[in-house]
């Protein structure tokens, strides 16, 4: 017998077997896609026909900035970091990430199916903030989700206000298993700054809807290192402030499994008023403040500063970030800013996520007015459930 050549028969075997492994683990991967959904959201993965394929004016991603056309997996990889890279570059770059810290518990309370910790961190480099933890009760790691908004208060459901219903977002989640984390600049929301600025408030480096998709980057950390939670399925939702805010963090970190935005306004609309307001300096058009540290309300486009008025006259929007997403999910809950014609940009991203082997990654959902209500929210729980349960 010649051993050697039994040798070389063994490792050709055994090469081949993982390749088939590998290749089979891709597919897997691939086709997870093609399990039933749920059928309360199918309908929300398809635009209607008068809007499928159409892409509006927006520019389209698979193609590089040289000209080049991006036609492989291997192109769209390049060509995420070239939107990473560019959208990093005019915004600011973020400090180092907080990795390796614990959420502190100031007090606990427990409540009906569920403990209630009141929690601190930190979330930038040298600040602090609090919020809440909702674990349900039971042993076993959980899925989770980080809520974003103007308090952290509202969505954990330590304070509910008539006129703002269906905000609640962790609380109603918790009661359905997952372990959540509420967030939100109640500090700077009073104070009308609303944000977040990195070093300073007057000496922003970073655009402070940048620097608050850096916070929840802080906040994914600290959730994935608590013994209850499973840190490969950690979604993000908000409305509102909290849409831009969840939207933001979720494109450019990619860590969030998959992510839920209300209402945001998912690309430059100036139509729209002050729902979709960009260019405020607590968004996209950071300058430094006056002498009270309160600016006055920015209103009118025309009065715009910082960076928002170049990113529109150059062309940028952000589709391109909704991109970044691929091929992890995303549900746009759309009110009064983002109405079935949001699919025109949407599709650019369904369009990678076809280059990359993905249906079923991007939904819509509508409503007509842009507070949350009862149905929007069903869709969103019923959307984390699919993709994190």
């Amino acid at each position: 017998m010649n051993w050697k050549n039994v040798y070389l028969w063994f490792w050709t075997f055994c090469l081949s077997f993982i390749s088939q492994q590998m290749a089979w683990g891709q597919h897997i991967d691939a086709a997870a896609e093609y399990k039933p959904i749920d059928p309360f959201i199918k309908p929300y993965f398809t635009p209607p026909d008068s809007l499928k394929d159409q892409f509006g004016p927006y520019n389209s991603l698979l193609v590089f900035q040289d000209g080049s056309q991006v036609k492989t997996v291997q192109d769209w990889n390049r060509k995420r970091e070239e939107i990473k890279t560019k959208w990093h570059s005019i915004m600011g770059e973020w400090p180092v990430l907080l990795k390796d810290q614990d959420l502190t518990i100031i007090a606990s309370e427990q409540k009906d199916g569920y403990v209630q910790h009141h929690v601190r961190f930190k979330w930038l480099p040298s600040e602090e903030t609090d919020g809440y933890l909702l674990i349900p009760d039971g042993a076993g790691k959980r899925p989770a989700v980080v809520t974003v908004y103007y308090n952290p208060e509202m969505p954990a459901g330590v304070i509910v206000k008539a006129n703002r219903p269906y905000r609640d977002y962790a609380l109603q989640l918790t009661k359905r298993g997952f372990v959540t984390l509420s967030i939100g600049t109640r500090e700077a929301s009073a104070a009308k700054r609303f944000s977040l600025y990195y070093p300073s408030l007057y000496n922003a480096q970073v655009q402070p809807l940048s620097m608050l998709a850096y916070a929840a980057a802080n906040a994914w950390h600290v959730l994935a290192r608590r013994p209850e939670v499973d840190k490969e399925r950690i979604g993000i939702i908000g409305h509102s402030f909290g849409g831009k805010w969840a939207m933001f963090a979720s494109c450019l970190f990619e860590k969030f499994a998959c992510a839920v935005w209300s209402d945001p306004g998912i690309v430059f609309d100036e139509t729209k008023g002050s729902n979709v307001n960009y260019w405020e300096p607590w968004y996209l058009g950071y300058y430094p403040p006056p002498w009270d540290n309160v600016w006055r309300k920015t209103g009118m486009i025309q009065e715009a500063k910082g960076i928002y008025p170049k990113l529109v006259r150059e062309g940028w929007d952000l589709h391109e970030l909704h991109a970044l997403m691929a091929p992890r999910p995303f549900l746009v809950s759309g009110g009064s800013s983002d109405q079935i014609e949001r699919w025109a940009p949407l599709n650019h991203t369904i369009q990678v996520n076809e280059l990359l082997g993905y249906k079923n990654r991007v939904a819509m959902h509508n409503r007509p007015l842009h507070p949350p209500n009862e149905n929007a929210n069903e869709v969103a729980y019923r959307f984390l459930e699919y993709f994190l349960k």
